[in-house]
């Protein structure tokens, strides 16, 4: 499995989250080019999974967001680490709606 998320990006419309199954894993939320602002996760404490945590972010979606991708996960905690991981690597900064992560819990990742 790849570190960064690769897949091709969604519209954010209920429509689009309605294909969504609930199930456990992580997701990121992008701008109209294609710029990550959020990578989020959808864990045990989600009510309806990856679908329930899309339709929240749907009533007011963060930092512009436009669109999202998905990845099903039953490892969701230690992927959305290292999805934030990847990315602190790349651009030196976490993505600008990821207000609620710690960086000094973290640790740093180097993927190559």
């Amino acid at each position: 499995m790849a570190v960064r998320l690769d897949k091709p990006w969604i519209p954010l419309t209920a429509d689009s989250i309605g294909g969504i199954a609930g199930h456990l894993g992580v997701y990121q939320l992008g701008n109209d080019a294609g710029d990550i602002v959020y990578i989020g996760v959808a864990d045990g404490r989600s009510l309806f999974g990856l679908k329930g945590e899309l339709l929240k972010v749907l009533e007011e979606p963060p930092a512009g967001a436009t669109q999202f991708r998905v990845e099903v996960n039953m490892a969701y905690r230690t992927r959305h680490f290292e999805m934030l991981q990847a990315y602190w690597n790349d651009h030196d900064a976490l993505p600008v709606a990821n207000t609620d992560v710690d960086k000094r819990s973290l640790g740093r990742l180097r993927p190559g």
